[in-house]
């Protein structure tokens, strides 16, 4: 009389314990798959930390080659010339005549004085360290002045809507986005007036960067790497970068940088 109802308790069990042992290894599945789904998305976002390192890297090493260029143009071609016509004062110096001895002086002394004052502007014209210390937009205004003392260019710098300060390293490479627009403007484009404009939304930074050169068909290929660089970057920034130019209408760089939560309203 006992045999069927322990046949059922033993028939319940097998089948208790064989969904059990189904259910963990359901489980088991699941719990593989999602650790395996996430090493993967680690593995993703080691990838792309290393990929903006490196550009991150890129970008200093080349914002500092831009910074010693420049510097090397400013000594040559302004502070050499400024020291060597100091110096022509001072051993052209007649001492039998008083008067015109103290006029070379002086003009001696004055051309020293703007040297001084343009090896002071150079030693704060560090781009890099002025993003670190002042932003953004004092890099970009350095840099125009720079740019503006050529004599080649009439250049316009305007920042609108409500500042907001981005971390340092989304800035440099910013700031290299814009510097190797004006490069490509200064090698290429043959133009006399150039309008920058960083414009701060509620959402992002816009970036615009025009000219009014010669242009040029955006559907051949362009010598260099320049304009393709601008376009990785601002990807690297989860941005775009559009190009828009016309023969001898001028060139339209647009670059569009969201903005991120720890960002600060200045």
């Amino acid at each position: 009389m006992l045999e069927a109802p322990s046949e059922f308790i033993i028939v319940f069990i097998i089948i208790s314990v064989t969904l059990i042992l189904g259910m963990a290894v359901f489980i088991s599945l699941i719990i593989y798959r999602y650790q395996q789904k996430q090493n993967a998305y680690f593995r993703d976002i080691e990838t792309l930390k290393t990929a903006h390192q490196n550009t991150l890297l890129q970008t200093q090493v080349e914002i500092q080659e831009q910074t010693f260029q420049n510097i090397s143009r400013e000594i040559h071609d302004n502070i050499g010339q400024k020291l060597n016509l100091a110096k022509v004062y001072l051993t052209t110096v007649h001492f039998a005549n008083a008067q015109k001895t103290g006029l070379q002086v002086n003009d001696a002394f004055n051309i020293i004085g703007e040297v001084i004052k343009d090896l002071s502007d150079l030693s704060r014209s560090m781009s890099s360290e002025i993003i670190l210390k002042y932003g953004l937009i004092e890099a970009l205004k350095s840099e125009t002045e720079h740019l503006s003392k050529t004599g080649l260019f009439t250049i316009h710098f305007s920042a609108t809507g409500n500042t907001v300060s981005m971390n340092t390293d989304t800035e440099l490479v910013v700031f290299r986005m814009v510097q190797e627009a004006l490069n490509n403007i200064v090698r290429h484009a043959a133009a006399a007036v150039i309008d920058i404009n960083l414009h701060y939304t509620s959402n992002g930074l816009i970036v615009q960067v025009c000219d009014d050169g010669k242009g040029f068909n955006t559907a051949e290929p362009r010598p260099g790497n320049g304009l393709q660089n601008i376009k990785k970057r601002a990807g690297i920034l989860k941005g775009n970068a559009t190009i828009n130019s016309q023969i001898n209408a001028g060139t339209k760089i647009k670059i569009e940088i969201p903005l991120y939560g720890n960002n600060k309203a200045l």
